[in-house]
């Protein structure tokens, strides 16, 4: 009984403790050099007076140098002010550790491409390109996050970041915090 009991009581730690396989959306391996993404994450979703604005990051890896990927996208049948990405906007992110870790957009200025849809409303679709900072990446797999700041080119904003999170778009359901601690590997 008590090999049983041991038994069991291991099988449960290694379920547990076992990580998902990374999936990725690119993955090329060439004479060039090496370059894969993983699969968008909804991190952020909010919805206001018939205005949404959806966050969505991914983890790219370039011949070994790994990078954020975030995707802005705005919607409204109202005016949409365009966040332009430039060589001086940052993404703090606040653990729940209480540190902060800051990641550097690459010099590459965007504000991104709007696009009318067939019910009428504008979106604008913004990419950016953020490097990590050596000093504070391994804290990125300690701790989960509990506020993101995004420092664009005019504008700062704020965004809570849930434990759960359903989304109204798909119906799927995202854990944002812990969205490093669970995929950064998938980079390294």
């Amino acid at each position: 009984m008590k090999k049983l009991f041991t038994l069991t009581i291991f099988l449960l730690t290694i379920t547990a403790f076992a990580q998902k396989p990374c999936e990725y959306s690119v993955n090329v391996n060439d004479s060039i050099g090496s370059y894969k993404v993983t699969n968008e994450y909804l991190m952020s979703e909010k919805y206001f007076g018939g205005s949404f604005n959806y966050i969505f990051f991914s983890l790219a890896q370039t011949d070994g140098l790994p990078t954020l990927n975030l995707q802005s996208i705005q919607k409204s049948k109202d005016f949409i002010k365009a966040n332009c990405f430039d060589k001086n906007s940052k993404i703090f992110l606040q653990l729940e550790n209480g540190k902060i870790v800051t990641l550097m957009h690459i010099n590459q200025e965007n504000c991104g491409t709007l696009v009318r849809d067939e019910k009428g409303f504008d979106n604008r679709i913004n990419t950016g390109i953020f490097m990590f900072m050596k000093d504070n990446y391994e804290e990125l797999k300690k701790s989960p996050i509990s506020i993101m700041r995004i420092k664009y080119l005019t504008n700062i904003e704020d965004y809570i970041i849930k434990r759960e999170l359903t989304s109204e778009l798909t119906g799927k359901v995202t854990n944002p915090n812990t969205y490093f601690m669970e995929n950064i590997r998938c980079v390294e």
